[in-house]
């Protein structure tokens, strides 16, 4: 019986049979312990020596049992390993790395360029009240500006911002001149969704507030940001508009030379022009003056790069975002 038992153990070819077969053996019917069950009917004389084979054919076979389940466990691991097995010879495999959205690597860029020039890099809250967005801007409630800004309005009465300039507000009720900040953030309107227009886009706007601040000022920060942000010689020019919030107000464009097309043409940034003074009595400033100005991130990122529809840079298509992996 024990040569039976061993070899039917040592051919068990995988864990569950292996298990059958202790069943089968060792089980509470297994075939060793029916042997056990006939010790009752012996004599004596005949029992002692019958019960010292049957242990020791049960202690056989439950040490091949304990080999076999060693021996299969091994054989388990190696397969394993041999399945697993890396080659550390062969070349790696890169990781896809991600990369910063086009209009996060514009707007980092320009940042840097107004950290460099000495400017203060600040933000402000997204969800504005009527004060901060249109009233304290010299926008009286009946003013026809408004209607330009459009925007979308909560039920408390408060809206999405219309544009960078609460932060104007915010930061000079908080802080007394002079200083130069830099504001960046996305701003929201009711437009018209088109190749050119979204209803959520971003601006980055600038602030200067001190004595005796100028046109001249304004136009030479216009003119280093310029510079920094499309090489030396660049050049500069304004015309005269109307903003609600500056007095005088005026358009800033630069000349330069598109890096697809090679065509050389003016190319107009955003709005300007001296802070007015119903916004400084709107935020308790006397005796001082100041400049602002401030333009679309979208707009400098689509002529830059040769993005013909706004939309691509909203609708998450990596193969358009591809294209734009580090090149600000």
């Amino acid at each position: 019986m024990l040569e039976e038992a061993l070899a039917e153990i040592r051919s068990a070819p995988d864990a569950r049979a292996l298990q059958l077969l202790r069943v089968a053996w060792l089980g509470r019917k297994g075939r060793v312990t029916e042997r056990l069950k006939t010790l009752g009917g012996l004599a004596p004389e005949e029992r002692r020596a019958a019960g010292a084979e049957i242990n020791a054919l049960k202690q056989a076979v439950e040490q091949a049992f304990d080999e076999r389940e060693r021996a299969l466990e091994a054989a388990a691991v190696q397969a394993q390993l041999e399945r697993e097995r890396v080659d550390v010879t062969l070349p790696g495999l890169r990781p896809a790395a991600g990369a910063h959205h086009l209009l996060t690597q514009v707007m980092h860029k320009l940042t840097d360029v107004f950290r460099t020039l000495g400017y203060e890099v600040v933000v402000g809250p997204e969800l504005e009240d009527d004060h901060h967005n249109f009233e304290a801007l010299n926008f009286p409630p009946e003013h026809p500006a408004r209607d330009t800004q459009d925007t979308f309005w909560t039920t408390d009465g408060r809206l999405l911002r219309t544009h960078t300039s609460p932060m104007q507000v915010r930061y000079m009720r908080d802080h007394r001149p002079p200083f130069k900040v830099v504001v960046p953030g996305k701003v929201f309107r009711n437009e018209a969704v088109d190749t050119t227009h979204e209803a959520q886009f971003h601006q980055l706007e600038a602030l200067v507030v001190g004595e005796r601040i100028t046109m001249a000022d304004m136009r030479g920060a216009i003119e280093a940001m310029a510079v920094a942000l499309f090489g030396p010689g660049t050049r500069t020019r304004l015309q005269p508009t109307f903003f609600p919030f500056v007095e005088p107000g005026a358009e800033f464009a630069i000349w330069w030379t598109h890096p697809k097309t090679g065509k050389e043409e003016w190319l107009e940034l955003g709005g300007c022009g001296m802070v007015h003074p119903n916004v400084f009595r709107a935020v308790g400033y006397e005796d001082v003056t100041g400049f602002a100005f401030g333009f679309g991130l979208e707009r400098m990122a689509m002529v830059t790069y040769g993005v013909s529809d706004i939309r691509d840079l909203y609708r998450g298509d990596v193969r358009v975002l591809r294209q734009f992996r580090g090149v600000a």
